[in-house]
């Protein structure tokens, strides 16, 4: 099936409230519409996570960061551009999204998936993020392969994009905690 029907399916998916299980640029993901507050629950509720623990939000472009940050540090415009690799960077101060999504101090966690066509696609046709998080059960190992995506996470959510749009070179974003507008931590490489 071509990337554009599958993009249509998981749209419908995303747009009625229902969870996905599909390609992300780095591994294996669980997701939905990043402004439904119950579809936010329900992945809550399939890992079994902590609700202290959020999930990260994934964007098309870097120009939507001012959508949903009360201000983008200074220094991540440059980081932006000088990453080569899927990074996924920790924001001060969020807005205009659900609080479910928002660690406790406001934050929130955001990659730019401009260069994976599925994601990219699929964000531009929603108008706004998708959830991002690993296809497992809190704790256990990431999945590397499809096939390591255990039936209970197959079974729990709405649609599953078929194996053939996943990337096979799969492993976690880098994370980088902008602090202010000059300073940051790596929090994984």
């Amino acid at each position: 099936m071509l990337v554009s029907q599958e993009v249509i399916k998981a749209y419908q998916v995303v747009k009625s409230g229902g969870v996905l299980l599909y390609p992300t640029d780095t591994i294996y993901g669980l997701g939905c519409d990043a402004m439904n507050e119950s579809g936010i629950e329900r992945i809550f509720q399939i890992k079994r996570r902590d609700f202290r623990k959020r999930f990260i939000i994934l964007l098309d472009t870097a120009e939507k960061l001012t959508l949903y940050l009360e201000q983008v540090p200074a220094i991540a415009w440059d980081l932006l551009e000088q990453t080569v690799r899927p990074t996924t960077f920790i924001y001060p101060s969020a807005k205009n999204l659900p609080s479910n999504l928002l660690a406790e101090d406001g934050s929130i966690a955001i990659r730019i998936v401009d260069k994976h066509e599925f994601c990219r696609r699929l964000i531009s046709m929603l108008g706004h993020p998708l959830v991002s998080t690993s296809a497992n059960i809190s704790g256990q190992l990431e999945p590397i392969t499809f096939d390591q995506i255990s039936e209970e996470i197959k079974n729990a959510v709405d649609y599953i994009v078929p194996p053939l749009h996943f990337v096979e070179d799969l492993r976690p974003s880098t994370i980088i905690r902008l602090i202010d507008d000059y300073n940051f931590e790596i929090i994984r490489e």
